[in-house]
This record gives structure tokens, sequence and C-alpha cells, in this order.
């Protein structure tokens, strides 16, 4: 299950899901595990551990399964209270380089939908000033980190290009989830990288909007109606579970799991897709682009 984080007002405003750490998540369920026993062995609830160590109890819940890392200071304190004779302790800086990993490999703030992705039975992204992940050639990929300001290092690069050329493998898997984009005309005509790299890009989109159940549509920039001027989102509807949507800006992101909110920006990609391009007419522009050089 997926704990809830709160608003002041007690809202339900986002879904607290399993980050996406990769490798290291066999690491954390075993920790997690460590914690549980220490704390049942100390005849502990997890509310009551909670309050000693300044953790909710929700928190405590998620650690000890595996599906949120914890804070390095806070195993130390865990192991005061439970008297775990520094087993947990030990494990600080095996903590710390395990968190470092994981955050290569998606930032923190991405993971939440991160882990929603290969399980999505559809996806629909309206995308106003740049290509959308899974779209992405890799030039273009490593062109976008490289320019991010301030500066990311080569390692972080490196893995984060990784990350997202691997993240493009729902588009070819079997079975298949359903897939739309609306691209804002802008994002083809912004040569990112440089003309070779976007060449290659235009070239990429033209592919998958060729691909069976794949829709690429492109809103011109000469419409005088837009939709979507509250800016980019996702809409996604992982296996088993109700659609949710996903925004971001900047570092900040919110996974939005409140079903009046999520209907009405559903909405608003069905009228997005209505002033769009239709499919067809979409792909000839991208050409019609890729020919202008």
């Amino acid at each position: 299950m997926c704990a809830a984080r709160q608003s002041e007002s007690g809202d339900d405003v986002r879904v607290e899901l399993p980050e996406d750490l990769g490798e290291a998540s066999d690491f954390f369920r075993a920790l997690g595990k460590q914690i549980k026993l220490l704390r049942e062995q100390a005849d502990m609830t997890q509310k009551e551990l909670g309050e000693r160590i300044g953790y909710t109890e929700q928190m405590v819940s998620a650690v000890e399964r595996g599906v949120r890392t914890p804070q390095p200071e806070i195993l130390i304190a865990v192991d005061k209270v439970v008297n775990a004779g520094g087993l947990l302790a030990i494990t600080r800086d095996d903590v710390i380089n395990a968190r470092k990993k994981a955050r290569l490999r998606h930032p923190a703030w991405f993971r939440g939908y991160a882990a929603m992705e290969p399980e999505s039975i559809e996806t629909h992204n309206f995308a106003t000033h740049g290509i959308p992940g899974l779209l992405q050639t890799e030039a273009h990929a490593r062109a976008a980190y490289a320019m991010r300001q301030p500066p990311l290092s080569e390692d972080v690069i490196d893995a984060r290009v990784a990350a997202r050329m691997a993240r493009q493998e729902v588009l070819t898997q079997w079975p298949r989830g359903m897939f739309s984009w609306v691209l804002d005309e802008s994002v083809l005509r912004r040569p990112l990288g440089g003309w070779e790299v976007h060449a290659a890009q235009l070239r990429r989109i033209l592919d998958v909007g060729r691909m069976r159940g794949m829709v690429v549509q492109v809103l011109p920039l000469d419409k005088i109606e837009h939709a979507g001027m509250g800016g980019p989102f996702i809409l996604i509807t992982p296996k088993g579970q109700p659609q949710h949507a996903y925004i971001e800006v900047q570092t900040s992101s919110r996974l939005i799991s409140d079903p009046d909110e999520v209907q009405i920006m559903n909405a608003r990609y069905n009228i997005l897709r209505a002033q769009a391009y239709g499919p067809e007419e979409s792909l000839a522009l991208v050409e019609k682009i890729l020919g202008e050089r």
C-alpha cells in the first residue's frame, strides 16, 4: 500500500509511492526488515518508535517495507532507542553510498512517477517546452542534461542519460500500454544540441509516431485557442490503479491522485487533442520542419 502525503488542510495531495532505487532496493528492504525485527523485540509499535525518533508512523512503516530510504542520522537514533548495540549505526556509510547511487539514476522528485511508468496501461503527455523523455534520442537527452544550470557532473549526466534510455523500454515491451503525445509546435522548432542532434530527434518522433498504438499530435503555433496554458502534464494509468496526473516545474513535482482533479486534467487533454492537428497532419508537419534545413 502507498502512504498519502497530507497538505496543511488535511487533503490528500499526493501518493507516496516506492522510490525508484534500482540496485539499492534489495539493500533497503533488508535494512527495513532489520529495523522491524529490532522494533518488535523492543516491544514498540511503529507509532511509538516514530514519536521517539521524529518520524511519522507512516514513514516508519515505509522504511520497514523498504520503499523509503532512511536518513543516516535516523539509523543512529533507532539504534539507540531499540538498543541495537550498533547493528544499525554501523550501516550509516553504506546507506549514504546507496542513496548517492539511487540519486544518480533518477532525481528524487521524479522517482514516484518513474516507479509507475513500467506498469502503466496508458500514458498521455502534453509537452510545451521540451521533448518528452520517452521520445528523446540519446544525443538529445545528453544535450539537455549538459545544459542544466547549475551544471551536472559527467558521471551524473551519464547515469541520467542511461536511465532515460532504459525508460524507453516501455515502448517496445509486450504486452504494451497505449501512448499519446500532444507536442506544442515550439518544441519541434527549438534545435537543442544543434541541428544534427535535432534532426535525428525529429526522425525519432516520426518513427515513434508511425508505431502501432502510438499517437503523436502537434498543437500549431497559429492556433487562436489553447487549453494547455497552465503548463505541461502527464496522465498515467498504472495497471490495477485509477488514473493519476503528474506535473513538474524546476525540481518540484506533484503526482495527483484526487479523482476530481485528474478528471479535469483528462478533459483538458481531450480538448488539446481536438485543438491539435490530427496524427497524419502532425507527422507531415514534423517532416516539413525536418526538410526546412
